[in-house]
């Protein structure tokens, strides 16, 4: 029987979290993992593109029939106020308990328990398959030379996975109660008013922009986009910004702006909605004289991966490990796994995430265990 020295990974988290790898900064992050991995037998490769670090690593034959994937990210977002933290931000002290540092929970401690559980798997029980590893330092960016360049490389080399895992935080309170198993798109639409500039105490000379913006984020907000799907919450749109710049309280503006941000489901697609977001933009255009021009971002859209076995699996190891059956959930903002769908049918567990992002983010050390078991418990039952 073979013997095998178990990776700690909350050692491994610790590492991670020492390499100060802000987005797009590598940091020495993948380059530790890239170690460990090929260590362990991985074939690595450094996937780099754009000025962005990402690493594939395989273990097993390319083009098994069986090849489990996990998904995950080593770049974090910036620290903000140092002086605000009360611990090291890439130090990962522990106190009572809990590591600090920033990506400590989102999402290093993630990366570290499944790169520990997969080269505890491996080198313990070889699966007849193959386990990849694909993991990106632009998650927290603009995500267009992460996953996607990973993924690219992957379809251009014969790399498959049959199905994956994303790592990021997911549980919002308690170890195990949330899994995801889809997300909802996400759009930005930038919006310009130009009108004619004038004095305000005659506005019949004037076209005024401001007026004209009102009017279509009135009319943007005036009904629901949808009440909801079967999987889904109800679509929501949030004006995030007016203005015009304008200093002067007697001037009517020549030009104003605004921005909305979409958070949509499965009832929509970036291009139904942004057909609609141009009817509106069209109309209020017809009625003021004031000339308006959109210009929309789609970071994202809609996905589900539908309720089934692979879901089913997933769902039986956090319970095995944590006691909790978790909640199948469409929640929450984007993640990698919206580039992932288009390449397998794709799934996200992780940490409890209350504090990512946050001042003195950290993890409680027992979930870092806790997560690797779950990971090391999907891949024994996937291969059984």
């Amino acid at each position: 029987m073979t013997v095998v020295t178990p990776v700690d990974p909350v050692a491994l988290t610790a590492d991670l979290i020492r390499c100060a790898s802000v987005t797009p900064v590598e940091g020495g992050a993948l380059q530790l993992l890239q170690g460990v991995l090929e260590g362990a037998g991985f074939a690595c490769t450094r996937v780099d593109r754009g000025g962005v670090a990402n690493l594939f690593a395989r273990w097993g034959a390319k083009g098994a029939n069986k090849a489990f994937g996990f998904n995950g990210h080593t770049d974090v977002v910036p620290v903000g106020d140092v002086a605000a933290w009360t611990h090291d931000p890439f130090g990962a002290e522990v106190v009572d308990g809990w590591m600090y540092g920033r990506g400590a929970t989102d999402m290093k401690s993630g990366v570290a328990a499944f790169a520990a559980a997969a080269v505890d798997f491996v080198q313990a029980t070889p699966p007849d398959g193959a386990v990849i590893l694909a993991i990106t330092g632009d998650e927290e960016g603009d995500a267009v030379d992460g996953s996607v360049a990973l993924l690219d490389w992957m379809a251009a080399n014969g790399e498959r996975m049959t199905h994956c895992l994303v790592g990021e935080p997911t549980c919002p309170n308690e170890m195990g109660e949330m899994m995801k198993i889809g997300r909802r798109g996400s759009m930005t639409c930038y919006i310009t008013a130009l009108g004619v500039q004038g004095h305000s105490a005659y506005p019949h000379r004037a076209k005024n922009p401001m007026s004209a913006l009102v009017k279509l984020l009135t009319r943007l907000e005036a009904q629901p986009l949808d009440a909801g799907t079967a999987h889904f919450d109800a679509s929501t749109m949030a004006i995030t910004t007016i203005d015009c710049g304008n200093p002067a309280n007697n001037v009517i503006p020549a030009k104003g702006t605004a921005t909305v941000n979409i958070r949509f489901n499965d009832a929509h697609s970036g291009a139904s909605l942004t057909t609609w977001l141009q009817d509106h933009a069209t109309a209020v255009q017809a009625e003021t004289g004031v000339e308006i021009a959109l210009r929309v971002s789609i970071s994202g859209e809609s996905f589900l991966t539908p309720p089934g076995e692979f879901s089913a699996l997933v769902a039986r190891a956090v319970q095995a490990e944590t006691g909790r059956v978790p909640d199948y959930s469409t929640s929450g903002g984007t993640s990698d796994a919206r580039f992932v769908k288009d390449h397998c049918p794709v799934v996200e567990f992780g940490l409890v995430g209350k504090t990512m992002h946050q001042v003195d983010e950290r993890v409680e050390v027992a979930q870092i265990h806790a997560l690797k078991a779950i990971y090391a418990r999907v891949l024994r039952d996937y291969f059984a």
